[in-house]
């Protein structure tokens, strides 16, 4: 076993243990510091599937961003608001444990028979890429050629979903701000 394999083995059980600790943790301090670890993990599964780019945006938008603007939003809040949403998601989202295994047992299923159709059936621009040798290899760099096509290319999808994003920006704060009014 290489040190990669043993690297890309240790990521994924982090990834997958740290998830599982976050749904069966009642703490929900402790949740978010798994999430924390969580998101780490997965962006270093991304590294490992040579996706560089998303690897760091995962670092910089989530954990950077989100995780900590949640952490805050926690240590600011009101500890009586947060109870009654915890009692409240109790009685809306309370499943006995054998439903809930068997909805994920579900799940599993569903993935297992899409990636065996997708093994069987292997797509046609995965062929066509193996036959051409246009694989990404570890060597490419795959940022540069992203950034190259999202400023000539796709600039314009670009450009269109900042807007949308900043509309959707404006909207939270004069959603916030008309709330605040009332009361």
């Amino acid at each position: 076993m290489t040190i990669t394999l043993l690297l890309f083995y240790m990521l994924a059980a982090t990834a997958v243990g740290s998830a599982l600790l976050i749904v069966s943790i009642k703490n929900l301090v402790r949740s978010l510091f798994l999430f924390f670890v969580t998101l780490f993990a997965m962006a270093g599964l991304y590294v490992f599937a040579l996706a560089d780019f998303v690897a760091v945006t995962q670092v910089i938008v989530y954990v950077g961003g989100v995780l900590v603007l949640m952490l805050f939003a926690f240590m600011l809040s009101n500890r009586i608001l947060l109870s009654d949403l915890q009692l409240a998601s109790k009685s809306v989202f309370d499943l006995p444990r054998w439903q809930a295994l068997l909805i994920a047992f579900a799940f599993l299923g569903v993935l297992l028979v899409v990636v065996s159709q997708i093994v069987a059936n292997e797509p046609q621009w995965i062929i066509q890429a193996r036959s051409s040798q246009t694989i990404i290899q570890p060597q490419d760099n795959t940022i540069h050629h992203l950034g190259i096509n999202l400023m000539t290319r796709y600039v314009l999808p670009f450009e269109v979903i900042s807007v949308f994003l900043m509309m959707a920006l404006m909207g939270a704060a004069h959603l916030a701000r008309k709330e605040g009014k009332q009361s």
